[in-house]
């Protein structure tokens, strides 16, 4: 079989800046969407309370558990982002 060799050249500092750069902001995105997904199920649980759907309580524990699930997703897009910053940087 012929094999095909494709010279990469290493990434330079500045490349490693701009990619990390990048990362940070896929980051922000991806909180965003995640805190537009807590709006959006806050306002549905509202507006189930509100037409007595579900009780004052369920409202508030199901809020509870909306925040505890963005501030998890938050958590784990930082960790990913931080953790593929420190590869490129190699710190």
């Amino acid at each position: 079989g012929r094999i095909i060799r494709i010279p990469i050249p290493p990434l330079t500092e500045e490349r490693r800046r701009q990619l990390a750069k990048v990362v940070g902001e896929i980051a922000e995105d991806h909180r965003t969407a995640v805190r537009n997904i807590r709006r959006d199920a806050n306002e549905r649980l509202k507006k189930m309370c509100k037409d007595k759907l579900i009780s004052e309580d369920d409202e508030r524990r199901a809020l509870d558990e909306v925040q505890r699930l963005t501030d998890a997703a938050i958590e784990r897009i930082n960790e990913l982002a931080k953790k593929k910053e420190e590869e490129l940087l190699g710190r």
